[in-house]
């Protein structure tokens, strides 16, 4: 970087984003992801230079960035474009949630505002310990959350985590370490097997079809499809791994896991 804190940041996806807007940082920024929603105005305030396994290079470097932020693996081909080019790049990889909330602090020391992603991150912590404290009106219910329809992925680290937080149990909890989405494909038979008392699922972007999942030969003798207990996340507020998946996301998961018995 020529300069510190930097003044010109692209954000490639929408975590970084969510996360500068709530540091009152959101000036820095000069190019988002175009799966950047959160907060709304970023739609209208900031161009979209990328989407998230592709970006317009050229475009990312007319904006002649100090700082392009990324993520995971899956930019690998974006990143190491632009470090050809001579940018600095920074690539997070938080994959749970203790990764999330490290990621909210580094990024808040990048752009020298530590203190104020420190309140943050703490703000953040206690309410995950709140709700996980939180007394509930039954037994904590079996759940499997579907990432992807063809082939079945079940979730991620942090949903899994999430799941757990709003008082439910993963029904596929061995699958949650592994990063890759072709690491947690998982078999028709296992999730029948694993007999989920709700099915959770966000199908990265693509609408959920529940008369899909409830069709599926086998299904119909599992609890959550017995009892219609199948409830879409919104992939935005769940499948990012930043502040929207641990304030929107989570309420949405107890919201589906409890909305029952308030």
């Amino acid at each position: 970087m020529r300069d510190f804190p930097p003044r010109r940041i692209v954000c490639l996806t929408e975590e970084t984003v969510e996360t500068l807007y709530l540091l009152g940082e959101q000036d820095r920024i000069v190019g988002v992801s175009g799966y950047a929603v959160r907060p709304p105005q970023v739609r209208r305030e900031k161009p979209r230079v990328s989407a998230f396994i592709s970006a317009d290079i050229p475009k990312i470097l007319a904006l002649d960035p100090d700082l392009v932020l990324a993520f995971s693996d899956l930019q690998a081909d974006i990143v190491a474009d632009l470090v050809r080019a001579g940018v600095a790049v920074h690539v997070f990889n938080q994959r749970d949630v203790a990764g999330i909330l490290a990621m909210i602090r580094t990024l808040g020391a990048m752009v020298d505002a530590a203190d104020r992603a420190g309140g943050l991150a703490q703000s953040l912590e206690q309410r995950l310990a709140a709700i996980a404290a939180a007394p509930r009106p039954g037994p904590r219910p079996k759940v499997y959350f579907e990432e992807w329809d063809d082939p079945l992925i079940s979730g991620i680290g942090w949903v899994s985590e999430l799941i757990e937080i709003a008082g439910g149990t993963d029904a596929l909890p061995h699958l949650r370490a592994h990063k890759a989405a072709k690491d947690r494909i998982v078999t028709p038979d296992a999730v029948r097997e694993a007999m989920p008392d709700v099915i959770l699922a966000s199908w990265c972007g693509k609408k959920v079809v529940p008369d899909r999942i409830r069709q599926r030969p086998g299904w119909s003798d599992i609890p959550a499809v017995r009892n219609d207990r199948i409830v879409e996340i919104k992939s935005p507020i769940i499948l990012q791994p930043g502040p929207a998946a641990l304030t929107d996301g989570l309420d949405a998961i107890v919201k589906a896991l409890w909305a029952r018995h308030l």
